[in-house]
């Protein structure tokens, strides 16, 4: 692998914890993080991404998992395109889907926040503020215990890159305020190594010029939702 001849493309919570460890030469692109409520529009915009940077690089490694089977259907149009073979984002901040899998058996009901999710403010407890100015404390409240019904524990995600003082301090104050068991819990940069510098072996999809990504090639996975809260309600709905 040459890093003047490949990009990473990732959404703006990655690359919070991308950026720190990029080899020189090596460019990046940043995707909307809102783009994962519509699978559809983060899987057009990643095949637009796709096919922008072929031209001028060899590899692109998407700073993504499956993330609601957005990138399956994805085509390496003129370049080998790398993804780490996990759920979703969450899995990379731990350093493996092992990691990922063994915290979700133990909590299901778990909200994750890291540095680029507080920083990016696309989380339920940032969503309230709106819903309070817009509606009022009373059914703010309602529409946000709808949004967070199957949740217990708020984890915050310690990656060890940053000065994580102000995060944690926010993730206290959030877990509080929203009555949920607040837990910090290690997470690793192995994966995001292993992304940027190889080897691309078992824990990542490795897909070649003309081929397609398929769900069977995340066989050893499950899908998942991205952090995101259930919404299978319109809270907007709920009087």
């Amino acid at each position: 692998m040459v890093a003047a001849r490949t990009k990473v493309v990732a959404c703006a919570t990655v690359i919070e914890e991308i950026l720190p460890l990029l080899p020189d030469g090596m460019t990046y692109e940043v995707l909307d993080f809102g783009l994962h409520l519509t699978p559809e529009k983060l899987r057009s915009k990643l095949q637009e991404t796709i096919d922008t940077a072929g031209v001028e690089v060899d590899t692109v490694i998407l700073g993504y998992g499956l993330c609601s089977m957005a990138v399956v259907g994805l085509t390496a149009t003129a370049c080998t395109l790398v993804v780490p073979r996990v759920d979703d984002c969450i899995a990379i901040f731990l350093g493996s889907y092992a990691a990922y899998k063994q915290q979700a058996s133990q909590e299901p009901g778990t909200y994750y926040l890291t540095k680029g999710w507080i920083e990016v403010s696309d989380t339920p407890f940032e969503e309230y503020k709106r819903l309070v100015e817009r509606y009022g404390p009373e059914r703010a409240d309602r529409m946000i215990k709808l949004m967070l019904k199957n949740y217990t524990r708020l984890a915050f995600i310690d990656t060890g890159q940053y000065d994580q003082k102000r995060y944690r301090k926010y993730a206290r104050r959030t877990a509080a305020q929203f009555d949920l068991r607040y837990e910090e819990i290690p997470g690793s940069t192995a994966l995001i190594k292993k992304m940027l510098y190889g080897p691309w072996d078992d824990d990542f999809v490795v897909i070649q010029p003309g081929e397609t990504i398929t769900y069977a090639d995340f066989k050893t996975t499950a899908t998942t939702t991205c952090n995101l809260p259930d919404v299978s309600l319109n809270p907007l709905e709920t009087g």
